[in-house]
């Protein structure tokens, strides 16, 4: 599946729907977010039945104030809508792909 950009806009049409979504909030500014970008696509060609969705917290400030998000990248999983699991700075691979099949 490809990795998409959210907006406040289309947050709740992207991510609030059936399935996992691990949705990564960052900046371009922001060093680990641009660490964890090639990770991101790793784990995209790796799991089965992941949506990827990017929310850039400057373009888009409503859905990282509305799911608190202090410190970027912050990670959260989605599972049917709702948010199950969050983890925020620098993941490894391994570490990201543990955390979102124990919401598959």
């Amino acid at each position: 599946m490809a990795i998409v950009n959210v907006s406040d806009n289309s947050f709740k049409a992207e991510v609030e729907s059936e399935g996992t979504v691990l949705v990564d909030f960052w900046a371009p500014w922001c060093g680990p977010c641009k660490m964890i970008a090639p990770v991101l696509e790793e784990l995209d060609k790796e799991v089965e039945a992941l949506k990827i969705a990017k929310v850039n917290v400057d373009d888009n400030p409503e859905s990282a104030a509305r799911f608190g998000v202090m410190s970027i990248p912050t990670l959260i999983v989605f599972k049917d809508g709702q948010p199950v699991d969050k983890v925020v700075g620098f993941q490894s691979k391994e570490a990201l792909k543990n955390v979102v099949t124990r919401h598959q």
